[in-house]
């Protein structure tokens, strides 16, 4: 084992709620209140029913963990399963820029799941939750950008977030911690070739990164030995998914960095590689006072990243690939001044309008841009007008970013925005969660978490 792996596994099993700043358990419990928006508004939406069906054949009847969008429990893996599944469909999970890692659709799923099956509280969840992002982060990181171009870094990187926040929940020591990640490592997997094909994978991915972690830390909880170098091993993960590894990414900050809080909120419903030009167009739009048919012609200055996932669509056939095309996001922004759940399900596929503006964006490659990715995402977009003009746009920090976040005021607008969506939760029912997600840390009983006396929704 490396240094910088044993720095790694040394921090996660001498961790203690103690260490933890008043900012980072803030943030967490911000963050968990945003995961479990995003869980509950694709209830009843293709594909979590084919989830919640497979949980309900392979699994228990009922067991000590909840399923967020059909209010039914099960044992710890299928609850993960369900729930990594139902909170990474309407893209609105959190995203860490530098790692590229969406860490609460794999680390949240893993931990409540646990948390619940093993009777733990609140704070344990956050340490747990804040030991997974760390870990999880620093892993992405050290993958680099070579890893990103062909796996899906949330997939691969999140079945070992998971499986330390669960093996946090266990009190796992260093050994432990080893013997996890070389585990969790070893069934890591994730291709985006699905976003050719407008395939239901990316759900696949959280799914079985949440449970194969959790399925990881349980295994080695019981004995179960993992490859002890299975990060910078001759045949680990960077040998295997990565040409552009970096050892030290793995112990950096460690106690001193908490990752954990430059993690971003999505504010725009659609793939994170398209806010920046989103934001950049939406401010030029607002400061030159166009119009959608003002515009002959939109090109977005982007990094290598933005071209590798958004370029597979061009016309996209769903929703959900919808929000992987710049152009469409972009038609969205220029129509109707926004891109969220509403704009997407109503007018991405059928408004001519949206579609008009689309087939008029490109994307350029930008040595600023790409210099400054993954740490910085910056938009530039540049618009030709119909009158003749050229216009520029550009912004440093799209809405959700640590240097431009959301308040708790609009975390708590955009997670009611999510629940009525879906119509999973009743707004009276939202108010309680807000409550109980603000006082995680003192929370004993998180089956309320998860529970509803009086559910609201299609799959009741």
């Amino acid at each position: 084992m490396s240094q910088h792996t044993q720095a790694l596994t040394e921090f996660l099993a001498n961790l203690h709620h103690a260490q933890l700043p008043e900012a980072v358990i803030d943030r967490t419990e911000e963050l968990f209140l945003d995961w479990l928006g995003s869980a509950l508004a694709s209830q009843g939406m293709h594909p979590i029913p084919l989830f919640e069906r497979y949980a309900a054949t392979m699994g228990p009847a009922s067991g000590p963990s909840g399923i967020l969008v059909n209010g039914k429990t099960s044992s710890a893996y299928f609850a993960a399963l369900v729930n990594g599944a139902s909170s990474h469909l309407v893209e609105q999970d959190d995203l860490h820029n530098s790692s590229v890692l969406h860490p609460a659709t794999v680390v949240f799923p893993a931990v409540l799941a646990a948390a619940q099956a093993l009777g733990k509280t609140g704070r344990e969840l956050i340490v747990a939750a804040v030991a997974g992002y760390e870990a999880g982060i620093r892993i992405g990181e050290f993958l680099g950008r070579s890893h990103y171009r062909i796996f899906h870094t949330t997939a691969t990187v999140g079945t070992l977030a998971a499986a330390v926040g669960v093996g946090k929940l266990m009190d796992f020591n260093q050994e432990q911690f080893t013997h996890v990640l070389g585990t969790a490592g070893t069934q890591a997997a994730g291709l985006w070739e699905f976003l050719r094909d407008a395939a239901d994978s990316k759900q696949l991915h959280t799914a079985k990164a949440a449970a194969d972690g959790l399925l990881a830390a349980y295994l080695t909880a019981e004995g179960l030995s993992g490859a002890q170098n299975i990060l910078e091993g001759e045949q680990g993960m960077a040998a295997g998914m990565s040409s552009d590894a970096q050892p030290g990414k793995l112990s950096d900050g460690l106690g001193t960095r908490w990752a954990l809080v430059e993690t971003s909120f999505k504010f725009h419903a659609s793939c994170r590689h398209t806010h920046p030009a989103a934001d950049a167009l939406l401010a030029l739009m607002q400061r030159e006072q166009l119009s959608a048919e003002d515009i002959a012609g939109v090109t977005t200055r982007v990094h290598q990243g933005a071209i590798d996932v958004l370029g597979r669509v061009q016309v996209p056939q769903t929703v959900h690939q919808a929000k992987f095309s710049m152009g469409t996001v972009l038609g969205l922004i220029a129509v109707y001044g926004k891109a969220g759940l509403p704009e997407f399900h109503q007018y991405a596929l059928t408004d001519s309008r949206v579609s008009d503006v689309r087939d008029k964006v490109r994307m350029v490659l930008d040595e600023e841009v790409d210099g400054a990715y993954p740490q910085r995402w910056l938009g530039r977009v540049e618009v030709t007008t119909l009158a003749g003009q050229t216009l520029h746009g550009r912004i440093d920090e799209p809405k959700g970013d640590p240097g431009n976040t959301l308040s708790r005021a609009e975390l708590e607008d955009k997670f009611r925005r999510l629940l009525a969506f879906s119509g999973a939760r009743t707004d009276e029912q939202a108010t309680g969660l807000i409550g109980l997600v603000w006082n995680l840390r003192e929370l004993d009983d998180l089956s309320a978490l998860t529970r509803t006396t009086t559910f609201a929704g299609s799959a009741a």
